[in-house]
């Protein structure tokens, strides 16, 4: 399976904000953008360098590879069968990356970061509708329930899952079942429900030129 094997904490700084890839200690003093929120490789009092409309336009796409944790090939895939469907590209895109499996996985509090939601599914830890699904970018539909599977709730990864679960609050877009340790998909999300951090606009034009 081809993974970014960059550091985390670089990538955040490169894009110049949080994209969460280390779950938890994003939140805390710990993180990088707090210690160090300028670029890698420059010094701490080099400012951020006007960028122009091309640099600008590749910036927002890699931003929301990484947020989504995937690589060009699948991106640009998904891109395209966005760009097919009726209404928005850009919005379609978030759409479709939202409802991937291991997206779902993470908005639903299973996982701290969407890199340990995908080593999760890819190790065949949850349900779709009763029947095991191991494939990240899957994509789930209104009315699917993603459950934990009977024998990998003991699992150290979830070992305190339900009490972090109290405190997890799901998108509305998804209905969460803490006791049953399942979640259930009312709807496709909405654009409310989406990632208003990424300008998908910009997005379009890197790939329409």
């Amino acid at each position: 399976m081809a993974k970014n094997l960059d550091p985390k904490c670089k990538q955040c700084r490169r894009e110049g904000e949080k994209l969460m890839l280390k779950g938890n200690r994003c939140g805390s003093p710990k993180c990088a953008m707090v210690k160090k929120n300028y670029p890698p490789g420059a010094q701490k009092d080099k400012r951020r360098q006007r960028e122009s409309g091309y640099s600008l336009q590749l910036r927002e796409k890699q931003k929301a590879k990484k947020l989504y944790n995937i690589l060009e090939k699948q991106f640009r895939i998904t891109f395209e069968k966005a760009k097919k469907q009726n209404g928005d590209a850009g919005e379609n895109l978030l759409k479709m990356l939202e409802t991937r499996l291991d997206s779902v996985v993470y908005s639903l509090g299973f996982a701290d970061s969407r890199s340990h939601a995908r080593q999760l599914v890819n190790h065949g830890h949850f349900t779709v509708n009763g029947k095991k699904v191991s494939i990240p970018s899957f994509q789930v539909k209104a009315g699917d329930v993603v459950k934990i599977k009977k024998n990998s709730v003991k699992i150290k990864a979830f070992g305190d899952l339900s009490e972090k679960l109290k405190k997890q609050e799901a998108p509305g877009w998804l209905n969460m079942d803490i006791k049953d340790l399942s979640g259930k998909v009312l709807h496709q999300p909405d654009k409310k429900d989406l990632n208003m951090n990424i300008n998908t606009q910009m997005i379009v034009e890197f790939y329409s030129r």
